[in-house]
């Protein structure tokens, strides 16, 4: 596994992460991914992928209550005009109660990270449930 270090967190991204993200963009295999941070390999790595046939809830149950994480979401939505568009959006999920370590880790490798993920639209910082609420999104989105 090829990994690439970043000069202000020491972070890389695994391979495989760039490769599932693509998978979720281009070939539609995932409807979201679920990132975290392995402190001891020093690089971002898949923690968990849905199918496309999961929900919202599925995916924003995923997300720890007490731990940080990064995540990407394949939105859906029929546009007022009757099309079917997709936006890509991307979380960083911080809450509240997490480990000051683990907020500050997130934080500083958080722009690298997001940066080896082409094709974003939009970018969500979340500290807990109502932040990413899919009212959110359905906001951002239109």
């Amino acid at each position: 596994m090829a990994f690439r270090g970043n000069a202000t967190s020491g972070m890389g991204v695994a391979d495989h992460s760039k490769t599932t993200f693509l998978e979720l963009q281009r070939k539609k295999v995932h409807r979201y991914v679920i990132f975290k941070i392995d402190e001891k390999k020093k690089q971002v790595v898949v923690e968990k992928t849905g199918g496309p046939a999961e929900s919202y809830d599925d995916f924003s149950a995923s997300l720890p209550e007490n731990d940080c994480r990064y995540a990407v979401y394949d939105y859906d939505f029929v546009t007022d005009d009757n099309c079917q568009k997709s936006k890509i959006f991307f979380f960083a999920w911080s809450p509240s109660v997490s480990r000051i370590r683990a907020k500050m880790l997130y934080a500083t490798s958080k722009d690298s990270f997001r940066r080896e993920l082409e094709g974003i639209h939009y970018e969500i910082q979340a500290t807990d449930p109502t932040e990413i609420d899919l009212e959110v999104l359905k906001e951002r989105a239109n």
